[in-house]
């Protein structure tokens, strides 16, 4: 049941002066899109009589089937806090639907209403929390930007050495005034590197704030002069960008995750949940780290993880529980970066989840020891598997594991393994400076 009717849209948009509004929806790829109307035209957008052409979008629609229609989730209404108070602009999030009336099978929000749907179908409701991480970097005379950081501080750093502190402060301001509920905001380990994060929500939601995050995050940082990079790894000698995000399952209102009488205080649902993840984290990597760049943050000497495994403390696996328990017991998954589509990946992660339940997968033994400094022999011996090392591997696991290929349906599946090769072909055919460097002078 929706919050907002049709009326209380039309009276908001009168009383607050605006005057366009943006029709938003995201591509499989997890680039935002928007179509932009008038104020006069609101009643045709909330009758779901605006129509876009689908074959413009990667990875939507032939030319022979390009019409598509924009539903506008009413709940998601906001008016954007920053700009001029006359003329304001607002958004609607929106549902992607064929002209028959039936929702397209390529929008990623529909994927994962699906999977919700699963969830409640089982009488369990999936929140999640991330952690988003971002670069701010100068731009050029020409506004283009650059890699040289604005500052030369470091994890938890604060002015004067942090010289982002006042956009990272007027973010958090812009995301308050439109309902987020900030739990951190502060910098990370690299210079220029920052983190906002944001308070567990349902997974619908969540998706639909990261996305508006990342455009309040771009706006803000364009209004002081410098430029937000989500790129997962945007320099070499630095932390990459994570997305870590914080999961947990309720039921009748309650966290199953949540056991007392565990040694752990872990439930059986938990160990299922971390033993669906675990069996399709390879096939799901190509959907977290979607990326040629992706994979020069999973590497060695960072925080993020390589290995397929779990722990309670220790940071070096994938899967990881935070110490919080009761209510707030939670699963953490440590690979995924900001570059990803979000609604694919709660998708996937909660799919993988529910078939750990369904099928009463058991957890393998959790690894509590840092992985990092064990030898190939330990961790052989111990069962520990390799995320994939590149973009190639993964869209290739991806391909194989049916299972997770099945969640995002024929027509995502397909249209994104093809897209990722060919992404990867691409940049296998590049000459690189470190290539020229290295090679050059003596060969």
């Amino acid at each position: 049941m929706s919050r907002y009717t049709k009326q209380d849209i039309i009276r908001m948009i009168q009383d607050n002066d605006v005057e366009f509004i943006r029709l938003q929806f995201t591509d499989i790829f997890g680039t935002l899109k928007n179509v932009a109307i008038t104020a006069n035209q609101v009643e045709r957008a909330l009758n779901h009589q605006c129509v876009f052409d689908g074959s413009a979008i990667e990875g939507f629609v032939r030319m022979e089937e390009s019409d598509m229609y924009l539903y506008p989730d009413l709940d998601t209404f906001q008016i954007f806090p920053w700009g001029s108070q006359s003329g304001r602009t607002a958004r609607l999030i929106c549902d992607v639907y064929r002209p028959d009336g039936q929702p397209f099978e390529g929008d990623p929000r529909y994927i994962l209403k699906k999977v919700i749907r699963q969830a409640w179908d089982m009488g369990y409701t999936f929140e999640v929390g991330p952690e988003c991480e971002f670069f701010l970097f100068h731009t050029d005379d020409n506004g283009m930007p650059t890699t040289i950081t604005h500052d030369k501080g470091s994890y938890f750093d604060l002015g004067p050495v942090d010289l982002g502190e006042n956009a990272r402060r007027d973010m958090v301001y812009n995301l308050e005034n439109m309902g987020f509920e900030i739990d951190a905001a502060h910098h990370e380990v690299a210079s220029g590197q920052h983190e906002i994060d944001f308070s567990p929500n349902d997974a619908l939601k969540t998706a639909d704030d990261i996305m508006t995050l990342k455009l309040v995050i771009k706006s803000i940082a364009k209004r002081h002069g410098l430029h937000a990079s989500f790129m997962p790894k945007p320099k070499s000698d630095v932390s990459g960008s994570g997305m870590h995000i914080n999961m947990s399952m309720r039921k009748d209102g309650k966290n199953v995750f949540y056991d007392p009488a565990d040694e752990l205080e872990l439930s059986p649902d938990a160990y299922h949940f971390i033993a669906g993840l675990l069996a399709h984290a390879r096939g799901m990597t190509a959907v977290t780290n979607p990326l040629v760049n992706s994979y020069k943050r999973l590497v060695n000497g960072d925080e993020a993880p390589l290995y397929v495994a779990w722990s309670i403390m220790n940071r070096s696996p994938l899967v990881r529980v935070p110490a919080a328990r009761g209510e707030e017991t939670c699963v953490e998954l440590r690979c995924p970066d900001p570059a990803c589509n979000p609604y694919l990946v709660l998708a996937v992660c909660l799919a993988a989840g529910l078939e750990g339940i369904k099928e009463k997968m058991a957890a393998p033994a959790r690894i509590d020891r840092n992985i990092f400094h064990m030898d190939r022999d330990e961790k052989t011996a111990l069962h520990i598997e390799k995320l994939p090392l590149d973009l190639w591997e993964a869209t290739r696991e991806l391909e194989k594991d049916r299972f997770v290929c099945d969640v995002l349906g024929k027509h995502v599946s397909e249209k994104y393994i093809e897209a990722k090769f060919k992404e990867w072909d691409n940049y296998r055919v590049q000459v690189t400076e470190w290539e020229i460097a290295e090679y050059l002078y003596r060969i």
